[in-house]
C-alpha cells in the first residue's frame, strides 16, 4: 500500500509494486508550441519576451515602458510620430546611461538580436527622435553662446 509523507516543502510519495504496475490516471497538459513574442493573443504588450533584452529591467525601464506603450497604442502614420513626448524621456535616460552594458553582449550577438526582432520601426522612431533631440541640444547651446 502507497503513501505519502510531508517533509518541509516537499510531499514525498511511497508507491508499491502494483501501485506503479498499474496505468497512470495523470492528466498531461500539452506545453504550448510557441511563445506568444511581442504581443500577446489579446493585443497586449508582454512585458516578459525575451525580445525587451534588459530594457525592463534597466536604469531606464520606466521610460521604455512608456515609449513602448506609446508606440504600441500609436495609430499615427508612420507608426509612433505621435510618441515624441513619451520616447524623449527614454532617449534622455539612455544618453545618461551610454556607457552600461547590461547584457555585456559582443558586437555579434547585438546584430543578430536585431535582425531576429520584429519591433515594427520601434527603433527607427526612436532613433529619429534621438537625432531630433540632439540636434535642439545643439542649437540650444548655440543659441546660449
Amino acid at each position: 500500500m502507497s503513501y505519502c509523507k510531508q517533509e518541509g516543502k516537499d510531499r514525498i510519495i511511497f508507491a508499491t509494486k502494483e501501485d506503479q504496475e498499474k496505468p497512470s490516471t495523470a492528466i498531461i497538459i500539452e506545453s504550448i508550441d510557441e511563445e506568444p513574442g511581442l504581443t500577446l493573443p489579446n493585443g497586449d504588450i508582454n512585458w516578459h519576451c525575451p525580445c525587451h533584452g534588459s530594457d525592463i529591467f534597466g536604469p531606464c525601464a520606466v521610460e521604455y515602458r512608456d515609449a513602448r506603450t506609446c508606440f504600441h497604442n500609436s495609430k499615427a502614420d508612420p507608426r509612433g510620430s505621435d510618441c515624441h513626448d513619451s520616447m524623449m524621456p527614454w532617449v534622455r535616460c539612455l544618453t545618461e546611461h551610454s556607457g552600461i552594458d547590461l547584457l555585456g553582449k559582443g558586437e555579434d550577438e547585438e546584430e543578430e538580436e536585431e535582425e531576429e526582432q520584429d519591433d515594427n520601426g520601434f527603433h527607427e522612431a526612436l532613433e529619429i527622435d534621438r537625432k531630433k533631440y540632439e540636434s535642439s541640444n545643439e542649437s540650444n547651446k548655440v543659441n546660449s553662446s
